[in-house]
């Protein structure tokens, strides 16, 4: 691929119009900037002089694209082998750069898998989420974290594996808790066979990938065999695990045996919204769904918006082998060539009109209109919100962007300064900053780390998102009094960010909730009416900022508390604390013993030994 950019002193159509000329007949992406250098929309074609052409039409353009056009102050192409290579470089291109003119798919959060890992003698079943980097079996996406909890607590049950880190597994002298309720074999301390342990493994390995009738045949058989030989308990085991396996099929809904591998999406677009729900079945089981509200403009149709959905969602996500829609998409042939060549299996689209899949695509297209009513009516109390908010503290329009600041320590210990951000669609979750507090002055100042969270937060914001304004707050709260406040004040006026309002929301007396006062720069304290829905709102994103502070806190103190004695010493790495661990039991062992003991340990170099030993007994080195 080879890559050019252009750049001329006109505008709008006139610029466009220009870039026609030099550009090939050949496929590829474009990429139309404002005069900030920001992309406004990122374009595929098969033939990149006919699609750009297509802009400088003087009719027939909505009133979006005539805006895009307008704002259009530079253009950059990408030419590519082939209209596949464009598709697949577009959908990277407008997750990472987020045009504001694209339709944006605003939920990138991975999904969470059970993974039989394959990387460790013994292998391990657990939760996964993330780059599917480690050697093993994977068993998903499941739509939730708490489907994945459930499904991974039955299959322990079913085929006694360990869950346990491989540190933890290394470390153990007697079986743990997990075996005695039954949903672990124990295989770390030898209460079964690495032959036997490998035969469950094996028999996890089938169900994942999908012949489940063959593993409860194996299972009623062994039930079986036990019985007629009177082991009563190994039937008895046998027997419980074959309920746990009738379980987790059932739990999965799996009663879809025409769907395999397959993804259902449906799309339901209304009013200039749109939800697209997907559901997952994996090994003919169905593993969730989840609902997504993409963001685009009300005059692109639902199936421009269901079309870039797909391209967006799949980008760096597996692709079943099978994706049932609720359209008949025009680029659907394009989507699945791009979508087999980066998988290296051949992927379908149906749209089916007929049969049990069908309706399969109606149910989801029900939860999608339910889901998008749903999203409707929150949206229009949140706007009603908003609007509220804007006349209690006096704002010249609705807020459509609050950052929320609280600190959280214990008695000087582990400071942290959480901010989180609030729109008209909710929490901006990606959004959520944490600050760890650098200065050791005052340890517990609040005032210090406010004003050390206000200078890292909005010295940023001042020298790098001066040209984005959608970055910017139309609306600061803070978690304190008019002492906090006043020294958000002085950071902000330091910077000169005055125009940004401020706003102090300190608890009520005995931290009664309903009866919290806020404070204002150039403005008495106030309270608002009890039974205000602005101060219900106020109080959650209060309450949303103090959990993500102390929740922030907990895990940096919970850090610390793992943190060993060893970890201090310089060269001395994760293998050789292990190797310490090992010989010894305990970091507490190695800080009492002696260099001659030190010196035996395997991996510890006489000149290591000697490093550890001075270091626990004040010794220079």
């Amino acid at each position: 691929m080879t890559e050019q950019t252009c750049d001329a002193p006109l505008t709008g159509m006139a610029l466009i119009k220009e870039k026609v000329a030099t550009l090939p007949s050949a496929p590829g992406v474009y990429r139309m900037l404002n005069d900030t250098g920001d992309a406004l929309y990122v374009g595929k074609a098969k033939n990149l002089k006919n699609r750009v052409r297509s802009y400088t039409r003087p009719t027939g353009h909505s009133n979006r694209i005539l805006r895009m056009i307008d704002a259009t102050r530079s253009m950059e192409f990408i030419r590519t082998e082939t209209e596949t290579d464009a598709l697949l470089l577009e959908s990277n291109l407008i997750k990472r750069l987020k045009p504001r003119y694209n339709v944006l798919l605003r939920d990138d959060k991975s999904f969470p898998y059970i993974l039989l890992g394959d990387d460790h003698r013994v292998p391990q079943l657990f939760k996964h989420r993330g780059s599917r980097k480690r050697k093993g079996d994977y068993f998903g996406p499941f739509a939730s974290a708490g489907a994945v909890n459930r499904t991974l607590n039955t299959l322990q049950r079913v085929f006694l594996l360990r869950s346990c880190t491989d540190t933890v597994y290394e470390s153990r002298t007697r079986p743990c808790l997990l075996y005695q309720i039954k949903r672990c074999s124990a295989p770390c301390t030898g209460e079964i066979s690495t032959e036997a342990y490998d035969d469950l493994v094996d028999e996890a390995r089938q169900f994942l990938n999908g012949d489940n009738r063959a593993v409860q045949q194996m299972l009623l058989q062994k039930m079986q065999t036990a019985s007629d030989a009177q082991d009563f308990e190994a039937a008895a085991v046998a027997r419980d695990r074959i309920r746990a396996l009738t379980y987790v099929q059932q739990e999965s809904g799996i009663n879809q045996p025409n769907v395999g591998e397959a993804d259902v999406i449906a799309i339901a677009h209304e009013g200039g919204q749109s939800c697209v729900q997907v559901f997952f079945f994996r090994a003919g089981q169905n593993l969730g769904n989840r609902a997504y509200f993409p963001r685009h403009d009300k005059d692109q149709s639902e199936l421009e918006v269901l079309e870039a959905f797909i391209g967006q969602f799949y980008d760096n996500r597996p692709v079943p082998k099978t994706i049932l829609v609720s359209h008949k998409l025009p680029g659907s042939t394009l989507l699945a060539e791009a979508m087999s060549m980066r998988m290296g299996k051949s992927i379908k689209f149906t749209n089916p009109k007929r049969g049990p899949k069908v309706a399969l695509v109606e149910h989801a297209m029900q939860n999608a209109r339910e889901a998008l009513a749903r999203n409707v009516a929150e949206s229009a109390n949140q706007r009603r919100l908003l609007k509220g908010v804007a006349e209690s503290f006096g704002l010249d329009a609705p807020p459509q962007r609050i950052e929320v600041f609280d600190n959280s320590h214990l008695q000087g210990t582990n400071q942290i300064g959480g901010m989180i951000v609030a729109g008209p669609d909710g929490f901006i979750k990606n959004q959520y900053r944490k600050f760890d507090i650098r200065s050791k002055a005052s340890p517990g100042d609040d005032y210090a780390m406010m004003r050390e969270v206000f200078t890292r937060r909005y010295g940023r914001l001042a020298r790098e998102e001066a040209n984005r304004p959608e970055n910017w707050p139309d609306l600061v709260l803070v978690d304190g009094g008019r002492g906090q406040l006043n020294v958000a004040g002085e950071v902000m006026d330091e910077l000169g960010l005055q125009d940004i309002p401020l706003v102090g929301v300190a608890k009520g007396p005995d931290r009664d909730a309903g009866r919290e006062r806020f404070f204002m720069r150039q403005r008495d304290d106030f309270m608002l009416p009890g039974n205000s829905p602005v101060l219900y709102y106020l109080q959650r994103l209060r309450d949303e900022a103090h959990r993500f502070a102390i929740g922030s806190h907990r895990a940096k103190r919970k850090r610390d508390i793992r943190k060993s004695v060893l970890d201090q010493i310089t060269g001395i790495g994760a293998h050789r604390k292990r190797a310490l661990l090992h010989h010894f039991g305990s970091a507490r062992a190695v800080e009492r013993a002696s260099l001659a003991d030190l010196q035996k340990v395997e991996g510890i170099s006489d000149t290591i030994a000697l490093k550890i030993y001075n270091h626990f007994n004040d010794y220079d080195e």
